[in-house]
């Protein structure tokens, strides 16, 4: 089963020194113990774009898709057996970055 852990996040900064170093920990936890897919951080949501190109309409919107105090600022794919596994994964995530986490089954 693969699942998604989005960190959650309500300012664009970026971790901390000691965040990084934690989080590196907790990705080479994932890689040691074969839940690791992919791992990554998002630009500030003032640098998206929204696109609809439905019936070849072409529009183009700067910005986010909503506006929001809380954005997903990274997120983590991972492999696990279980939901409960994807959990406990994503508590750990959450220490890690010091950030709220969403977990979601991907379909």
């Amino acid at each position: 089963m693969r699942y998604f852990i989005g960190v959650i996040d309500h300012e664009f900064g970026g971790a901390d020194e000691g965040e990084h170093e934690a989080i590196d920990a907790f990705n080479e936890r994932l890689v040691a113990e074969d839940h690791f897919i992919v791992a990554l951080g998002l630009s500030s949501p003032s640098r998206a774009v929204v696109l609809d190109n439905r019936g070849g309409a072409g529009i183009t919107t700067p910005g986010p898709l909503l506006e929001t105090e809380e954005f997903i600022s990274g997120f983590w794919l991972v492999e696990v057996d279980d939901e409960a596994t994807a959990l406990a994964l994503a508590a750990a995530g959450s220490k890690a970055c010091n950030r709220r986490v969403e977990v979601r089954p991907i379909a």
